[in-house]
């Protein structure tokens, strides 16, 4: 079977507009001021990582139609960047019949539903569906492939990089724009905040005061391609492959996870089962500082991985909780970190909670081992987990 390969990234987030910004970001250990500038987001714990005010692109009002807000304009703006990086941007770069799309979001084009019931945009405001995130990032790039939008929720844009391999591995495509978009959304923070799952202060997975998560915003796409279609253009090897998925799902609560943690095991060593032999050399977690999640978590991940467990990356202490896009961020870290040979030091967070026993570098270190595991779960029970390896 042919190699999956990331051949190009593109991202918009907390830590700046591109890929290069998020690397860099990731290296500072730094989380951006979290409380959000609304004055109608009349809730306890107003607070959000959002992606810088003079970074959010313009982008075109409209695709067909149907109006593009702040989460579509991420999406395309992180796909183009992805293509430019793949060396895709060009016509004739590939056979747009050959090229699919894959985007995830859990809440789309929010705000145009917002400012639609408030009236505080007369005029723009609209009802919109979610999949316009991705069916304007495949209009706009001519890809003429399947076209889809995933939304599971957290797990949604893990599912997409799933989906992605899949249809090149069936020979459905040879090039495939997957990844996640997410936007500010009063609506969903409000409902969390109703929850009591925002901690006041910021996300601080695995800590021992952690109170709950704190969201973020913006967009990660990855270009996935086959080995054969990138060597054929004359594509180098990329950043990593992606060798491995395991899904499954609960089938237990709407929000919770199952305790025991067992379909959360059970995609996890599928992942590792389809990847084959090889040390995993660090894990991105799913980690969202929520009480339940945390703990469970970290005990599969001790019962998969032994006591010894490798290394964590806490991306969601650096940049929030990115909901529909959260496991294309950790793909994307994944990937980059492989890529780079190196663990970025994680955000500090305080104490450890003792019933978390995982190892949370302070200090980057070179990475031991050819495998990356991410971790996405979901309301709704859906787990999944990738596993990404060094390019070749």
């Amino acid at each position: 079977m042919d190699d999956v390969l990331v051949t190009g990234v593109g991202a918009l987030s907390p830590l700046g507009t591109g890929a290069g910004a998020f690397w860099r970001g990731m290296h500072t250990a730094r989380t951006a001021p979290s409380r959000v500038p609304d004055p109608l987001a009349h809730m306890d714990h107003p607070r959000m990582y959002l992606v810088p005010g003079a970074d959010v692109p313009e982008g075109p009002a409209e695709w067909e139609g149907l109006p593009l807000g702040r989460g579509s304009r991420f999406a395309i703006e992180a796909a183009r960047e992805a293509a430019r990086d793949a060396g895709l941007a060009e016509p004739g770069s590939a056979d747009p019949r050959r090229v699919a799309v894959a985007i995830s979001s859990g809440m789309g084009d929010t705000e145009l539903h917002e400012a639609w019931w408030t009236g505080e945009a007369p005029g723009t405001g609209r009802w919109a569906p979610v999949f316009p995130v991705a069916s304007a990032v495949g209009g706009l790039l001519g890809a003429r492939g399947p076209n889809m939008c995933v939304s599971n929720a957290c797990s949604a844009s893990g599912y997409a990089l799933s989906v992605a391999a899949d249809l090149i591995r069936s020979g459905e495509a040879d090039v495939v724009f997957a990844g996640g978009a997410e936007a500010y959304s009063r609506v969903a923070l409000a409902c969390f905040n109703r929850l009591g799952a925002i901690d006041p202060e910021r996300c601080r997975p695995f800590a021992a005061d952690r109170r709950g998560t704190v969201f973020g915003e913006g967009a990660a796409v990855l270009v996935l391609e086959s080995a054969a279609h990138a060597r054929a253009r004359g594509a180098g090897p990329g950043y990593a492959r992606l060798a491995g998925s395991g899904w499954s799902c609960d089938a237990h609560h709407a929000t919770a996870p199952e305790p025991g943690g067992g379909q959360i095991e059970r995609a996890l060593r599928e992942a590792l089962r389809e990847a084959g032999e090889g040390e995993v050399g660090f894990v991105v977690p799913h980690g969202t500082g929520t009480d339940l999640n945390d703990v469970v978590e970290s005990r599969v991940l001790t019962t998969v991985l032994g006591a010894a467990a490798p290394p964590l990356y806490s991306l969601k202490a650096l940049i929030g909780h990115t909901g529909g896009a959260a496991g294309a961020f950790a793909a994307l870290a994944a990937a980059l970190m492989l890529h780079h040979r190196t663990l970025p030091p994680n955000v500090p967070v305080g104490a450890a909670d003792p019933e978390c026993a995982v190892p949370l570098p302070s200090d980057s270190t070179p990475l031991n081992g050819g495998y990356g595991l991410v971790n996405a779960y979901a309301f709704g029970g859906n787990n999944i987990s990738l596993v990404f390896a060094e390019a070749r």
